[in-house]
């Protein structure tokens, strides 16, 4: 890692081969900000089969949740869903080994769960590999399909979305940034945190290639007041120099 201050954790996973072909820090926690969305969707899914029904008024907030990374969406089902208990079921479920609630003293803040990059992997391969059809195809058809800016006016266009086209999916997260959803609304960060909850973080995640070949995970802090654009630009350039198989390159991105 040579970009700046640029702390990094990444887990690229073949799924052609069954084989990991990038890993740096992947087991580090980092906070999740909003990758967390995947599990509270497979949370809100799992007992639903076999028919998997939706209802319309949660299937408009899932679809701005994962689609366009909508927090008041994510706040609602983690609220109505039991907060921390979604972790705690889904860590039990996918079998994940570093991902944990937030600090007790902040149960309420859902992008303060800790996760790490192979951790996020490991989500992705339940999803494409283990999950009922229909989840699968639910959630991953609206991965496939993200609106170029959050619902909070961010780009989220970084890292896998500037890199590779046409075949990708993403659920990126963002946090700490000047202007961002929920931008200044913790002034007592908690003291004992296993996460970095006060620098700048910006991860991209997702699947690259036909048929989602491959897993790609990046997660990254940045010095308390970068300017989104810088780490944007830092994340996309870091993408850009994986090893992702199956994955075609753009001139967004870089070669």
């Amino acid at each position: 890692m040579t970009l700046r201050d640029l702390k990094a954790g990444i887990a690229v996973f073949d799924r052609q081969t069954g084989e990991f072909v990038e890993q740096h820090n992947a087991d580090h926690r980092f906070r999740s900000a909003s990758v967390v969305k995947l599990l509270i969707v497979l949370d809100y899914l799992w007992d639903r089969g076999p028919a998997y029904d939706v209802p319309a008024a949660d299937r408009e907030r899932l679809e701005v949740m994962l689609r366009s990374s909508d927090d008041d969406a994510a706040s609602y089902y983690w609220d109505h869903l039991g907060g921390t208990a979604i972790i705690d079921r889904m860590v039990k479920r996918l079998g994940l080994t570093q991902t944990a609630g937030p600090p007790p003293t902040h149960a309420g803040h859902w992008g303060y769960v800790a996760i790490t990059a192979a951790d996020t992997v490991r989500i992705y391969q339940y999803l494409l590999d283990e999950a009922p059809l229909q989840v699968r195809d639910y959630v991953m058809g609206l991965l496939h399909q993200p609106t170029r800016h959050g619902t909070d006016g961010f780009d989220q266009y970084f890292g896998i979305a500037s890199v590779f086209a046409p075949d990708f999916s993403i659920k990126q997260g963002w946090s700490g940034f000047l202007g961002s959803s929920g931008y200044g609304s913790d002034t007592a960060k908690p003291v004992d945190s296993p996460v970095d909850l006060h620098s700048d973080a910006l991860h991209t995640t997702g699947t690259v290639g036909p048929d989602d070949r491959t897993i790609v995970a990046v997660f990254t802090l940045h010095p308390a007041g970068t300017p989104y654009e810088t780490a944007y630009s830092e994340v996309t350039r870091l993408t850009a120099a994986l090893t992702v198989p199956g994955g075609v390159r753009t001139l967004r991105g870089g070669q």
